[in-house]
């Protein structure tokens, strides 16, 4: 099993979780994290740092949501998504961009 990164993050970015994370399996994208499948340890450190939740287990993905966990499969193989090791500041504008949803139109790849 694996965890991912749902809409949530999308315009947000914050990174509380990379610092928790025990394998570095988050990857950076230019307004989006993603957790590479292939190297998270399903150990669950990650989903409490999270500050606008947008971390499940995978068997625990909003119904709505779902599609993500490809999404994330996806960009964790995609080259311009490098691993993130260390906290950084989230986007300029994430409390405007932390409670609105369907922000999958805003993803940058």
């Amino acid at each position: 099993m694996t965890h991912v990164v749902t809409e949530s993050c999308i315009n947000c970015k914050y990174t509380d979780c990379v610092d928790v994370c025990p394998v570095d399996c988050f990857k950076e994208g230019p307004n989006f994290l993603t957790i590479d499948p292939d190297e998270c340890i399903d150990c669950a450190v990650c989903i409490p740092e999270c500050p606008v939740n947008a971390i499940y287990a995978e068997e625990d993905v909003p119904k709505d949501q779902v599609h993500m966990t490809e999404i994330n499969a996806q960009l964790a193989r995609d080259p311009a998504y490098r691993t993130i090791t260390k906290r950084k500041d989230a986007l300029p504008d994430a409390e405007e961009w932390k409670d609105r949803t369907d922000k999958l139109p805003f993803l940058k790849r």
